[in-house]
């Protein structure tokens, strides 16, 4: 598969489990996200609902595009998006499952394009397709001097 983009996101700890996410884009503010107790404030999202949130938002934008192309009309799509934490064999948390909801208003079925589009959309949803397929990764740890203290693929 060859490489169609990239981009970065930079994290930087604030206190605690709190985590500040920049992003690549300017005008789109920092996010903080933090672990809900025990460990963390829960005075923002963790990695398994901004997860979850992305899974919803790229088949929301996927189905709207679909449809309706650069002019989705507004208020016409709500989404919902449930994670299902599970234990593996060691014990260890992890998601099991996602589910989607995605209500649309009678403007979005009634559209000439919707009966093609809800056997379609799903497939262009870069983020629900990868994690469907599993993605790579290739995590490394390093000091803040560059040493290499960790590498797996």
């Amino acid at each position: 598969m060859s490489e169609e983009g990239r981009f970065t996101i930079h994290l930087e700890q604030v206190e605690g489990f709190q985590i500040k996410a920049a992003f690549d884009w300017k005008r789109v503010p920092d996010l903080l996200m933090d672990e809900p107790p025990p460990l963390g404030e829960q005075q923002g999202p963790n990695a398994s609902r901004m997860l979850a949130a992305a899974a919803a938002n790229c088949l929301s934008a996927s189905l709207l595009y679909c449809v309706f192309k650069e002019e989705p009309p507004d208020d016409c799509l709500t989404a919902e998006a449930t994670c299902i934490l599970v234990r593996n064999e060691r014990k260890r948390l992890r998601i099991g499952s996602l589910e989607i909801k995605l209500v649309v208003a009678d403007v979005v079925k009634e559209a000439a394009r919707f009966k093609r589009c809800k056997e379609l959309f799903e497939d262009f949803c870069v983020v629900s397709a990868s994690i469907r397929e599993g993605i790579p990764m290739r995590v490394s740890v390093l000091d803040r001097q560059g040493e290499i203290l960790h590498v797996s693929e």
